[in-house]
């Protein structure tokens, strides 16, 4: 299944105007619109879903099942916070990329927790934009190990 889907997490619809200085000055459909670029030259269909509801964001991991081979998630506040979304992408079993445009380990202390690398394949953070398109090209890996078995 060559499908990913990338869910991007609350106030990701605000990329370009909320600190761009920590964030980049793309709009959320600019990097929508490199993500579907990017995914269309590797031969993989891709699917990218915003939502600023952690419930909303757990039905998509959930849903995801069946119909996509990897998912990349850049689950924005939730990282520090949602144990809800963590066990979502645990209970999948769908290889995940968690990816972030700034460096959260360079950050405030609040946001160096992630609770996503227990569960998820890998973590990219600090790239900006390219967080996203090393994400997609991580997820491409997954999916092809997955299907060679290993």
């Amino acid at each position: 299944m060559k499908k990913i889907l990338v869910i991007h997490g609350p106030n990701l619809n605000l990329l370009g105007k909320r600190e761009p200085e920590v964030y980049g000055k793309l709009t959320l459909d600019d990097i929508d619109g490199k993500i579907k670029v990017a995914a269309r030259a590797a031969g993989v269909e891709v699917e990218v879903r915003q939502s600023n509801h952690e419930g909303e964001i757990v039905e998509m991991v959930q849903q995801a099942a069946g119909e996509f081979g990897a998912i990349v998630i850049n689950p924005g506040a939730y990282t520090h916070t949602s144990i809800a979304i963590r066990d979502a992408v645990a209970g999948t079993g769908i290889p995940t990329v968690e990816v972030h445009l700034s460096n959260i380990h360079g950050r405030e202390e609040f946001r160096r927790r992630s609770y996503l690398p227990e569960v998820a394949a890998g973590q990219i953070s600090g790239f900006g934009a390219d967080s996203y398109m090393l994400g997609i090209r991580a997820a491409i890996k997954l999916m092809a190990a997955g299907e060679q078995g290993g």
